[in-house]
């Protein structure tokens, strides 16, 4: 899971450098920490949140294969 995600952060910013994803793993949930550079919070946020509710989507869909909850939280 950490590696989807890892790989859909890395495709939208630009200092892909600072980017951190911390896992955060329970007995049946995950919590994902997504630090980036203040810069590149806009583009991962997206406008309204889009695509930060985009990506939540994603990783839950593929947390629904492995029966555990799962939850992301962007960290500038």
């Amino acid at each position: 899971m950490k590696e989807i995600l890892e790989t859909i952060v890395l495709n939208l910013v630009d200092n892909k450098e600072t980017v951190e994803v911390k896992e955060l793993e329970g007995e049946k949930s995950v919590v994902f920490e997504v630090k980036v550079a203040d810069e590149d919070m806009g583009k991962l946020i997206g406008k309204q949140g889009r695509i930060a509710k985009s990506i939540r989507t994603v990783m839950k869909a593929v947390a629904t294969k492995e029966q555990k909850r799962v939850s992301v939280e962007f960290i500038g």
